[in-house]
């Protein structure tokens, strides 16, 4: 092998490593340490590294324990550099304690769950859990989870920072809590699991790996939840409209690789097993005695399923769904899906009429969701020219080259 073709694998298992990795080494260095920036920059430098020493020397049979090691080495580094006397050999001993036994191919705990309820911890301000867990344990930068919380980036930076320090300066214990501290932290670790579903769902057809590694991420996660939780109601209702929609991923795309929105699918592509799951988990869900905004998404999930079994969609029950979850949640978000779901049942007048419930919300006005759905909804009024501007401003907030091209189509075919 030449060097560039084993500069190009060392990338590729670098890449690789980092994507599925990541989460699982920065909840084992963050449980020794309580110093989660310092865990992020130590990976961070060990990835650089990886890719320097792997095209030279070859890639490690075991790269994950190969990051560890030098994560490890770099946290002790930054201790060094950081600290002095007797503070310092506290924290260097602690840090290069079991270090020769990670460098071997030993199973590396896997400690994520324990590093999300952690990053849920009291101490830490309800509105920055899910944020911090969708950054420390999954990953994502602060511009994706703005995106994610209708926020602007720098304001997120800002407050991931503050939150990091929280953990080192108050001695947060990484541990799963009690099980009568979970349902004040359960929630943020639902909504993290949710939003990083939801991020790597916005590639209709699987092809960015980095995306579909976080759908099926979230998905694992979500399954290690209800394990440690099998009678949560909320937590076996977000794993099923994980589910379910997974189960629509390969009728996303068309044989062109051409984005096909839920009302155009064929049913028939639908993944049968993964509803059957998905329908069994919200049943026993329903059997637990209460309510939630997963539930009642996965049941939203599961009334798409009517159209697969007759032939005809339930819009009924969606916007009977969409109310409650509504009023539940009062989420914008919401209310688009809600807005279109009714022009679906009484006419598009009647879903412009509820878009504009909505319309005043600053966080939407650069959410591609809302732009599409309003075009849509004054295309379908013959408001032509209103909704010429509103697909301009949709397509130039898309991210997907697919769905871009498919709202470019439905510009183009506007009457003049």
């Amino acid at each position: 092998m030449n060097f560039n073709e084993g500069d190009a694998q060392a990338h590729s298992t670098a890449d690789a490593a980092a994507r599925r990795s990541y989460g699982k080494l920065v909840a084992f260095l963050v449980a020794r340490t309580r110093d989660v920036a310092a865990a992020e920059d130590a990976l961070s430098e060990a990835f650089t590294a990886a890719l320097t020493d792997w095209p030279r020397n070859g890639c490690p049979s075991n790269p994950e324990a190969w990051l560890l090691t030098v994560a490890r080495r770099k946290m002790i580094d930054f201790a060094r550099r950081r600290h002095s006397g007797e503070l310092a050999v506290g924290q260097l001993q602690l840090l290069a304690e079991g270090l020769e036994a990670a460098a071997t191919d030993a199973e590396i705990p896997d400690q994520r769950l324990a590093l999300m309820f952690a990053c849920a911890h009291p101490a830490i301000e309800v509105g920055i859990r899910a944020p911090l867990i969708l950054q420390v344990v999954l990953g994502l930068d602060a511009a994706q989870i703005a995106s994610a919380f209708l926020m602007s980036p720098s304001a997120m930076g800002q407050r991931l920072v503050r939150a990091k320090n929280k953990i080192r300066q108050a001695g947060i214990p990484f541990a799963i809590p009690r099980t009568d501290d979970l349902p004040g932290r359960l929630d943020a670790v639902l909504e993290a699991i949710y939003a990083a579903f939801g991020e790597g769902w916005t590639d209709p057809g699987g092809t960015d790996v980095a995306r579909r590694d976080l759908a099926e991420e979230a998905v694992f996660l979500g399954r290690l939840v209800t394990e440690l939780l099998p009678d949560e109601p909320e937590s076996l209702g977000l794993l099923a409209l994980m589910l379910h929609a997974e189960a629509r991923r390969r009728a996303r795309r068309n044989e062109h690789g051409d984005y096909v929105p839920l009302t155009e699918q064929d049913p028939a592509l639908w993944d049968s097993q993964l509803i059957d799951e998905a329908e069994a988990l919200l049943v026993r869900a329903s059997s637990l005695g209460s309510i939630g905004r997963y539930q009642l998404e996965g049941a939203l999930q599961s009334a798409h399923v009517y159209r697969r079994r007759t032939g005809h969609a339930n819009w009924a029950e969606v916007v009977q769904l969409y109310e409650a979850l509504s009023a539940l949640t009062g989420s914008p978000v919401v209310g688009i899906n809600r807005a279109l779901a009714i022009a679906e049942l009484q006419g598009a007048g009647a879903g412009i009429e509820a878009i504009q419930e909505i319309a005043a919300d600053v966080r939407l006005a650069e959410y591609q969701p809302y732009w599409a759905a309003r075009a849509e909804l004054l295309a379908k009024t013959g408001a032509h020219n209103e909704a010429g501007r509103a697909y301009e401003i949709a397509i130039g907030l898309e991210r997907d080259p697919a769905v871009r091209r498919f709202l470019q189509r439905r510009q183009a075919a506007l009457p003049a």
